[in-house]
């Protein structure tokens, strides 16, 4: 048993993995565990850290009603990791530095997309009638997604802010690719005209919550099917914008380096989702906000920061944390105090031995404005195995 803390002034009780968490992070957590609708308890994982609303890291169960602000604004975003038959050996810098760039050419990044001759229509194609009857029947959608209407050209593009591309080596010197990426701008603007048309739903029915954000669909109301379409829609969009990545990824390391082939299977799993499982006795919905499944068998990916070690799992499948464990390092600061604290320099020796970006524009990411991934990974002993220790050569940031 590693749960470190519980707290029990609300209705039901908050179990937390590490004794790591902030007094803001407690109190966000508290407000969600006193809802009339959340199911048994709440799991906080131990890279927990503050969200909007709901704390990432958290993992909320709920009868008949979702929180779209939990689920978040980057639906579907998660991980991909594949290994390679290539090994330490097939590799030096010179190759690798080849690689980083190949990467940046062939994958836009930040609000960057592909151009129209560059469009992974095949890949896009397959979601676009159902987009099509959900904006026909919410043309507020429209207006929400902005610049990002022209979607089908986002698809196999990796975002910003914490999303990376990274080539690893694992234990044995074993080639990996791995990425984080989600639901691009078009999942961004989805959320956040659900979340808008919550609050209102809150304000109209004249419901008391503890934080705006918290503004909930409960089954059977207006919006609650239109949601649910709407997520599952961007969840299985983000699902095929990584797979697509690695198909161009594979493709332009096919171009540069001895020939080679994929092992194994392909992980690819969600982080910020929701679902419909079986816990306690009940089916509920699940929200994952910076977290991941860890059934009994389940494979996760758990990446560090920019510069430290990332790490492939087996789920334990334990009942107490919803079958779920940690999505990552989990942040210990926030973008603007890394800012102040660290400097380029700071960056580039935290990022030594890496082929990535080591400009101010990247601060924000540095290895030391996130929690020790060791102690993460400590903390969690029941809730996952660890199959694969991996350590980045190649980091490509959004």
């Amino acid at each position: 048993m590693t749960i470190k803390q519980t707290l029990t002034e609300q209705r039901v009780p908050v179990k937390i993995w590490t004794d790591d968490v902030d007094e803001r992070s407690k109190q966000q957590l508290s407000n969600i565990a006193s809802l009339p609708f959340i199911h048994h308890h709440v799991a906080a994982m131990p890279d927990v850290h503050l969200g909007k609303g709901a704390t990432i890291g958290s993992v909320i169960a709920t009868h008949k009603a979702i929180i779209p602000a939990a689920v978040g604004v980057d639906i579907g975003c998660g991980m991909l990791a594949c290994q390679l038959s290539l090994t330490a050996n097939d590799i030096d810098e010179k190759l690798l530095q080849k690689v980083f760039h190949q990467i940046s050419r062939d994958i836009p990044v930040g609000r960057n997309q592909h151009k129209d001759d560059r469009a992974l229509v095949n890949a896009a194609k397959p979601f676009e009638s159902q987009l099509t009857t959900m904006t026909q029947k919410h043309p507020g959608l429209l207006k929400s997604f902005g610049r990002f209407t022209n979607w089908i050209n986002q698809m196999g593009t990796l975002g910003g802010g914490n999303h990376f591309i990274e080539i690893c080596l694992d234990e044995n010197n074993q080639v990996w690719v791995m990425l984080h990426s989600g639901s691009r701008g078009i999942g961004n603007g989805l959320a956040d005209y659900f979340i808008e048309l919550a609050r209102k739903d809150m304000e109209r029915l004249m419901v008391n919550l503890p934080d705006r954000d918290l503004a909930y669909f409960s089954e059977g109301t207006e919006y609650f099917a239109d949601y649910v379409e709407g997520v599952h829609w961007a969840q299985e969009y983000a699902f095929q914008n990584r797979q697509s990545m690695l198909d161009l990824i594979l493709a332009g390391m096919r171009r540069l380096l001895p020939e080679f082939t994929v092992l194994n299977e392909v992980v690819n799993c969600h982080h910020n989702y929701v679902a419909i499982e079986h816990h306690y006795g009940e089916d509920v919905y699940v929200t994952r906000k910076g977290a991941i499944r860890a059934r009994e068998g389940d494979l996760g990916i758990i990446p560090g920061s920019m510069g430290a070690r990332s790490y492939i799992v087996r789920g334990k499948g334990n009942p107490e944390s919803f079958t779920s464990c940690a999505h990552g390092a989990g942040r210990r600061m926030s973008r603007t105090a890394a800012k102040e604290k660290f400097s380029q320099d700071d960056l580039k020796k935290q990022t030594e031995g890496v082929i990535c970006r080591k400009d101010k524009a990247v601060i924000d990411e540095i290895p030391g404005a996130y929690k020790d991934i060791d102690t993460v990974m400590a903390n969690q002993a029941d809730l996952i195995e660890i199959l694969h220790t991996l350590k980045q050569v190649v980091c490509v940031k959004g």
